[in-house]
């Protein structure tokens, strides 16, 4: 199967938050490009755009004259809702030991009752078109924590996949088997009670608040490539999302 190689920029960028995370750099003062160039075997120019995506979600701060630090207040954040992360991630950063339940997956026509107007629309189905619908659970020790509702249009889906690849992350098994890669969501967050069936599925009382996200994901040209509803515990998770002045 074939699958996008992250950039050379990424791979640096991971590099250089893992060397942060790891506490490498004295007194939180990041090295000079050139000297991260020479560690790190790539060009200065590479360097450089790494640290301005650094800095853009906040790892980071340039200082002029000063130079580049990083801002520890950030490091402590376990989950924030401005990455996409997959949801087993999400409850490894907050010291959870996860694992996934896929609870039923099956193909959906435009035209049946179980596929809403609106995810037609957001998707941009056209008649007869087939969406394939997943709903997974996520645990820790037992305990459901995250219940995600995913819609994938199947005309996306070029290669063969088996019920143990749909417990992959679903950016994961997107770019895996529709050789799509999620871009980026726009997202609806909300607080809800939860109904019956999502009681059910999360083993809680009816009535019992959770934070809802309701996602349609894009690719790189812009074209909605899946929805995704997904419900979280309010008990045991917390998001946090760093805000700065524009």
């Amino acid at each position: 199967m074939l699958r996008r190689a992250p950039s050379l920029t990424d791979q640096v960028k991971a590099h250089i938050k893992d060397l942060i995370v790891q506490g490498q750099f004295a007194d939180s003062r990041v090295p000079p490009e050139m000297e991260l160039a020479e560690l790190l075997g790539v060009s200065r120019t590479t360097v450089r755009e790494a640290l301005s995506r650094l800095e853009m979600e906040g790892t980071i701060s340039r200082r002029q004259g000063s130079g580049t630090f990083v801002n520890d207040p950030v490091l402590q954040i376990r989950s924030r809702l401005d990455e996409i992360w997959s949801y087993e991630a999400v409850l490894r950063a907050h010291g959870f030991t996860p694992s996934t339940r896929v609870l039923e997956a099956y193909a959906l026509t435009v035209g049946d009752e179980g596929l809403p107007k609106n995810i037609i629309n957001e998707l941009s189905l056209a008649a007869d078109e087939q969406v394939l619908f997943t709903s997974k659970l996520f645990l820790e020790d037992d305990v459901p924590v995250i219940l995600a509702h995913n819609y994938l249009p199947m005309r996306l889906l070029a290669e063969p996949y088996t019920a143990e690849d749909l417990e992959r992350p679903v950016y994961d098994f997107l770019e895996m088997f529709s050789h799509r890669r999620l871009a980026y969501y726009l997202s609806e967050i909300m607080p809800i009670a939860a109904d019956s069936e999502l009681a059910e599925a999360l083993l809680i009382a009816p009535g019992t608040p959770l934070i809802a996200f309701d996602e349609i994901g894009y690719d790189d040209d812009n074209v909605p490539i899946l929805k995704a509803m997904s419900y979280f515990r309010d008990d045991l998770l917390r998001f946090r999302i760093l805000r700065r002045r524009v």
